[in-house]
């Protein structure tokens, strides 16, 4: 039997700084769809548990990522989720230059310096690779091939004849609750029958399916067929859902912002743009409120002081349990 992670952990300043820097400083950051930065000054930014990651289009054609920052006083290059530059980077601070590429340019009105080369201040640079048109950055120079993180996935997908469509909608909602225990409640349909009754209608006698395969989950409801809810639902580590259907997809970022508050990114994907999700994006509306509120309510009582640890069931919260193993690591 594995106890749960203690209470104190969700929502604790000090738990977030560690998960800061020890999950998502280490980890493949979902960022977009390269389609979302497709011509030269496109660009893609988002914050991630106060990492703060953009990628740009460069006039090569190449898509690079960069830290959200200047390198003068920390000045902000882009602001929003996606946007067009003409010709370079500027920032909104003091109006430094960059080019497309991550160069400096220019220090605009900054003046002679002794010992200051331009050459050592170009954009701070990450690590950016793309699987099936969506882009991922890390911190870490030192990290595994997201081809190794996605493999599990990547097969399944093949073997079901899967694709992933065109970028359609982007949508985002902010929760009152750690973005643990919104990743934990992604990782069992245990609750399905408490907390989705549509959904669980739609299931009906179906089995549930959960199993961990490398650094990801995989679930599934055997016997769905050609159902609404047919196709393949999988999990990425540290916090992204990627939903994959015969007509679409659906990818969910779990976004820390601070502790015990996440903010749900989604990106909806369809070949027939946003005009074709129809009733995906409103069962997706559902989905997302009903466990809105089962997860604040969650984290509303760990924060209590009443309840400090629970137990994990071996058959419905395997994945919560390698996750919840995952997370210890890293705190004391």
């Amino acid at each position: 039997m594995q106890a749960t992670l203690p209470a104190r952990l969700y929502g604790c300043p000090d738990a977030w700084a560690r998960e800061r820097s020890a999950v998502f400083g280490r980890a493949w950051l979902f960022l977009g769809h390269e389609a979302e930065a497709a011509a030269p000054g496109d660009w893609i930014a988002s914050d991630v548990a106060g990492h703060r990651l953009m990628a740009l289009r460069g006039k090569d054609g190449v898509l690079r990522a960069f830290h959200n920052v200047c390198r003068h006083r920390a000045g902000p290059l882009v602001t929003g989720a996606r946007g067009r530059c003409e010709g370079e980077l500027v920032c909104a601070y003091h109006g430094w230059r960059y080019a497309l590429d991550g160069r400096l340019r220019s220090a605009v009105g900054f003046g002679a310096a002794d010992g200051f080369d331009p050459r050592e201040f170009g954009l701070l640079a990450l690590r950016l690779e793309t699987w099936r048109g969506l882009a991922f950055v890390t911190l870490d120079e030192d990290a595994a091939p997201l081809a190794d993180l996605v493999a599990p996935l990547e097969a399944l997908l093949a073997e079901r004849g899967l694709d992933i469509a065109a970028p359609a909608l982007r949508r985002s909602h902010d929760l009152a609750c750690d973005w643990k225990t919104y990743a934990e409640n992604y990782l069992e349909g245990y609750h399905i029958g408490s907390v989705h009754p549509v959904l669980a209608d739609e299931l009906g006698s179906a089995e549930y399916r959960v199993r961990v395969e490398g650094d990801g989950v995989v679930q599934e409801a055997v016997g769905v067929n050609d159902g609404p809810q047919a196709g393949v639902w999988g999990w990425l580590w540290p916090n992204l859902g990627v939903n994959v259907y015969r007509d679409g997809a659906m990818i969910e970022r779990m976004t820390p912002v601070g502790p015990g508050r996440t903010r749900l990114d989604y990106l909806f994907l369809n070949d027939g743009g946003e005009a074709a999700l129809g009733e995906a994006l409103e069962a997706s509306d559902r989905l997302t409120a009903e466990d809105a509120a089962i997860c604040e309510a969650v984290q509303a009582n760990l924060s209590a002081g009443a309840y400090d640890q629970g137990v994990l069931s071996p058959r419905h919260e395997a994945a919560v349990a390698w996750f919840q193993s995952r997370i210890a690591r890293v705190h004391p």
